[in-house]
């Protein structure tokens, strides 16, 4: 019999009951207590929904009031130095290293941020040292199974591993220079094995291992590692299935088919092609083998009639006994239901699964594979082989004017009229800025009050015209306070957007959107990513309204920002059946138009933002090259068409850019801003290795924490940077945009931006 499984489900609730109730917590508005009931209701909504769905094997622990990684050094003690006694109670700890903490006498800031491997979600970076005390503060993952069981749902645990948890952490700044967190594998296995035989104790018959490390080219290097330390954990533990997602095994299975676990999950929606080779490795092993064949990243309907083959395929060489069929990964990065969804048509509805609907496709699969006669799992098979075709022949249709378009693309549009060198006199002379000119990433705080008329024009309340006349205002109070603080690149704040993605995909052909479809991109920020199902155009301008008017009510230079071709479709939920390249150049066509007309209308500074470019780098570095080569051409394919007088830039946040410094090189912006602060401003040290001759400006600042720097801060920071980093190519700004943050701390940190840039030009 074929058993299914779900590896993990959103945290978020089906109506943000966790957003709520985090930020309510974080306002003072609602008690500890108050949030861990909130936080309660919701994992019992996902457990006992995944049992009605008739999953067999239905995932705990994994839930997280901000992200699992920080859950994890929480409870092994990994808490930095700088966290400990402050007087805080643990949670108000655990908040603090996830987004800082600046109150009632403690200033800490927040611990790092980085993209969890290829998707947008981010997870907070453990920082361990020599010094580090790992000991059990508590066994979430043990609690948690109880509460399951509690309200009468028995559950797999899931368990980041050992040497994953550690390859993902980074040195602390008390580490020794030659530091690796793996060295510390030794110390952090005791715990693991406290934590696994008490859930053994507690009669948890399988555990859920997660080491997607192994999908990368580096899981090679660590085979002594994973042999250590499975053979000190399997004897004590429940049966271990070690769980791999968003990429193949390679040749790592070969070391994987000799470890003493009891099971293996392989990702065969990213990957299928691996599939004859893990089962030609683990046939004459007792591992029973979890294929991932619905999708835990998109929000297509699976296919069943490729999903069974493909586990009639592993069957055929191992039995039904020995397969599992369960979604890719966790289905964390997609929305909770599609129940929630009554604007979109028909035809639409059918296309899609969200994470609850997909808990019901693993469970019709294992149905129909273990030869149920049940009616209901035959019209479910039925039903998805007309949804399948009816799909189908939608994607067969194209847009022949966008084709055409993007056929007819030819290798001068990729270049700037001059090089950059040419291009830099001629925007001094033209936008007049000083020595260290000053700017922001984009957007300003989104007010309640900006939120509320959003909302008041969706549902008809206000007209139009009423709310063009609010977002006027709010653009010239933005503008006016950036004037009086003395910024001088200035930016129009961007209060009509809801979103960076969102907001460009309502106003392109193509693209398909959602009332509720929300997904966690970390802490309490969650997205609605739009959905691609066809050919992408731009049927008018999008942003020249807005900026034009900006430019309007100020004579400073204004700068124009756009998202860029890469990073809306890796935030948005792609199409399937046409390659990303060709997406992402009917995108860049679109902003190629966008940036020109924005030119025309007067804006001298253009942002085309791509800080999805490296989180949509391939996992393993023999895909990189045919990636990067697209990526890039499709950004300076949405820039190249403006004179040699209009400066581009772009932004970069949380990801690890050394690896591919040559590539952003290549992209040839005039300005870029990267996130530096939260990394410890780490990167200074690949622009020390490779150079960079185009203008940079290194963000200063956290804005994804609370925290108000002080000037000092800032200027110790431009003290460093200036080490590496000519001053004639400084710009001075935030490490991102200030949408999430509220006015008093804006108003605050920009202030002290301003004066640090005003010691800089007397000091530098």
């Amino acid at each position: 019999m074929v058993s299914s499984s779900v590896l993990g489900f959103p945290r978020i609730g089906a109506n943000r009951e966790v957003k709520k109730a985090v930020e309510a917590y974080w306002a003072g508005k609602l008690s500890a207590e108050d949030l861990i009931k909130a936080a309660a209701d919701v994992k019992k909504y996902n457990w006992t929904s995944l049992k009605e769905r008739g999953v067999d094997l239905i995932p705990s622990g994994e839930f997280s009031l901000y992200d699992h990684v920080l859950d994890h050094s929480a409870a092994f003690n990994a808490i930095p130095k700088r966290y400990q006694g402050l007087g805080l109670s643990a949670l108000d700890v655990f908040f603090a290293m996830g987004r800082g903490r600046q109150a009632d006498g403690v200033d800490v800031p927040a611990c790092e941020m980085k993209k969890w491997f290829d998707s947008n979600y981010h997870f907070v970076v453990p920082e361990l040292s020599e010094e580090t005390d790992f000991k059990l503060l508590y066994n979430k993952v043990l609690a948690e199974y109880k509460e399951a069981k509690e309200v009468g749902v028995v559950t797999r645990p899931v368990v980041l591993g050992p040497i994953s948890y550690l390859i993902l952490a980074k040195a602390a700044k008390e580490a020794s220079p030659t530091f690796q967190p793996i060295s510390l594998l030794p110390k952090i296995l005791p715990v693991y094995k406290q934590l696994l035989s008490e859930l053994k104790a507690a009669g948890v018959e399988s555990v859920q291992i997660d080491e997607p490390i192994l999908v990368l080219d580096k899981g090679a290097e660590l085979d002594k590692q994973y042999a250590f330390a499975y053979a000190e954990l399997v004897p004590v533990a429940p049966k271990i299935m070690l769980t791999t997602y968003f990429n193949r095994l390679d040749s790592n299975i070969n070391f994987i088919a000799k470890l003493p676990v009891a099971g293996l999950h392989i990702d065969l929606v990213r990957a299928p092609q691996q599939l004859g080779e893990v089962l030609a490795a683990i046939k004459s092993t007792p591992i029973v083998l979890s294929l991932g064949v619905v999708s835990g990243r998109n929000i297509w309907k699976a296919d069943f009639a490729a999903a069974i083959k493909y586990a009639q395929t592993a069957i055929a060489t191992l039995g039904a006994d020995r397969v599992i069929v369960a979604t890719s990964s966790s289905v964390l990065h997609t929305p909770v239901t599609l129940a929630s969804e009554k604007k979109l048509t028909a035809q639409q509805r059918d296309w899609f699964s969200f994470a609850l609907e997909k808990a019901s496709e693993v469970a019709t699969i294992a149905a129909v594979l273990s030869g149920s006669q049940d009616p209901k799992v035959s019209a479910a098979l039925e039903a998805n082989k007309v949804s399948i075709a009816k799909r189908r022949e939608f994607e067969s249709t194209s847009d022949d004017a966008v084709r055409k378009r993007v056929a007819a693309i030819t290798p001068d549009m990729y270049n700037r009229k001059s090089p950059f060198a040419i291009r830099k006199e001629v925007q001094a002379k033209h936008l007049k800025m000083p020595r260290f000119p000053t700017t922001t990433i984009g957007s300003f705080p989104q007010t309640k009050e900006i939120r509320t008329a959003r909302a008041k024009l969706g549902k008809g309340e206000i007209s139009e015209a009423e709310y063009d006349e609010f977002i006027k205002k709010e653009i010239e109070m933005v503008v006016k306070f950036q004037e009086k603080v003395g910024l001088d690149l200035l930016v129009h704040g961007e209060p009509e957007r809801n979103d960076m993605v969102q907001y460009f995909g309502e106003q392109l052909n193509g693209f398909v959107f959602t009332q509720n479809a929300w997904v966690q991109s970390y802490g309490s920020r969650y997205v609605r990513p739009p959905i691609i199902v066809s050919d992408v155009s731009r049927p008018k301008p999008m942003t020249v309204k807005w900026s034009s008017y900006a430019q309007s009510v100020s004579t400073k230079p204004m700068k124009g920002m756009l998202s860029g071709p890469v990073t809306i479709l890796n935030w948005s939920f792609p199409r399937d059946d046409v390659p990303r390249k060709l997406q992402s150049q009917q995108l860049a066509l679109a902003l190629r138009d966008e940036v020109i007309d924005l030119e025309t209308a007067g804006i001298a500074a253009i942002q085309v933002d791509e800080p999805a470019i490296r989180e949509g780098l391939p996992l393993r570095r023999s895909d990189w090259d045919e990636y990067l080569e697209w990526a890039v051409d499709t950004f300076k394919l949405s820039t190249a068409g403006v004179s040699d007088a209009t400066q581009t830039h772009s932004h970069f946040c949380y990801s690890d850019f050394g690896d591919i410094f040559p590539s952003i090189q290549r992209l040839d912006a005039d300005v870029i801003s990267i996130e530096f602060s939260k990394s410890d401003m780490k990167l200074l040290h690949t622009f020390k290795q490779y150079g960079y001759s185009n203008q940079i400006g290194p963000g200063v600042y956290d804005i994804h924490s609370p925290r108000v720097p002080s000037e000092q801060e800032i200027i110790d920071r431009l003290k460093t940077t200036l080490t590496i980093i000519p001053d004639h190519l400084m710009f001075i700004n935030p490490d991102c945009g200030l949408k999430t943050r509220g006015w008093k701390e804006t108003e605050a940190s920009l202030a002290n931006l301003v004066a640090a840039a005003r010691w800089a030009r007397a000091n530098a």
